[in-house]
């Protein structure tokens, strides 16, 4: 099993929810780190290990961000980190199926990343060796205690319960 960890600089967590019932606003969150482990001839005994920082949260609206880590949505400050702790993986279709322990605001619910089987390796100019993978999930927001919401005149409401994530991660492989 070979070791391999996120290059938080030239890897993105996106996400995208549904506003007034007429749109996706999108978002991503500048901060992340985390550690995989993956092996090509054995995909089902992979390993991920993520970390976000919550308060990295950015939706290019300083306005909404600083609503975004308040209590109402991420509550940043008694929740820095949302992480995801995988617990199996194993083959689907073209990529992986990775199911895990998904907390944000201390809430921890299932998850499944359905995974891009990584990049063959390539070495960058500095001799480190990488792969890539992207992985996408949508998850429930009132399932981790996010139920901030205001009812629409005509029905429904200004933010949607779905939201989706999108992870696109390079990856360094660890030194010997």
């Amino acid at each position: 099993m070979t070791q391999w960890s996120i290059d938080g600089s030239h890897s993105n967590v996106a996400f995208s929810v549904r506003h007034l019932m007429i749109t996706n606003v999108k978002g991503e969150f500048q901060k992340l780190s985390g550690e995989i482990e993956y092996d090509a001839s054995r995909p089902d005994a992979s390993r991920v290990n993520v970390t976000i920082e919550a308060a990295s949260v950015s939706t290019r609206d300083a306005q909404r961000d600083t609503h975004l880590r308040s209590a109402d949505f991420l509550d940043a400050t008694n929740h820095p980190n949302i992480t995801f702790r995988s617990t199996s993986a194993k083959r689907s279709g073209d990529g992986l199926d990775v199911v895990g322990d998904l907390t944000i605001r201390g809430v921890t619910h299932q998850a499944t990343l359905h995974a891009t089987v990584p990049t063959s390796e390539q070495k960058d100019p500095w001799g480190n060796q990488r792969i890539g993978a992207s992985a996408t999930t949508t998850i429930k927001r009132s399932d981790f205690g996010v139920k901030f919401n205001s009812p629409l005149e005509g029905g429904g409401f200004v933010i949607g319960e779905e939201v989706r994530i999108d992870l696109d991660v390079s990856l360094v492989k660890a030194k010997p």
